[in-house]
């Protein structure tokens, strides 16, 4: 007898972006007050913040449909051929780290005031790729973990 697995909805509902905000913000919130994280985005070259980027969008994709083989991308929701859920991982693991390093104004807490608007902008995205990497594992494993 074979056991078959259950298939999850391909349906993205509201409790699964409720979902991944808990667990971005959970694993975003020491990242982002932290004065050597600010160090090391000051520090990053533009390329280096790029490829940061790309390492949290291949976590993230990853997580949510490699690492969870019950969730196929193929017959979820899409806009534009990109998965919701996956829009919605992007959206929650760079915008929990932006939202708190805002709300807590760490750029002008950690970063010199010598610097100019540009400058700050790009060191404050550089640290908030850095703060992803972690709160996008907080997300997708939510997401994964949580959903029906």
């Amino acid at each position: 007898m074979k056991i078959r697995r259950p298939h999850r909805p391909p349906q993205f509902r509201l409790a699964d972006s409720a979902q991944q905000i808990v667990g971005g913000f959970l694993l975003a919130g020491p990242f982002v007050v932290t004065a050597e994280v600010w160090d090391l985005a000051d520090s990053m070259s533009l390329v280096q913040g790029l490829a940061t980027t790309a390492i949290v969008f291949a976590i993230g994709y990853a997580t949510l449909y490699k690492a969870d083989s019950t969730r196929d991308p193929e017959i979820e929701q899409e806009l534009a051929g990109i998965p919701v859920r996956f829009i919605s991982l992007m959206c929650v693991s760079f915008g929990s780290v932006a939202i708190l390093a805002l709300l807590f104004d760490a750029p002008d807490t950690f970063l010199e005031s010598g610097q100019t608007s540009a400058q700050t902008a790009l060191v404050t995205c550089k640290a908030v790729s850095i703060g992803s990497i972690f709160s996008v594992v907080g997300a997708a494993t939510a997401d994964s973990v949580f959903s029906k």
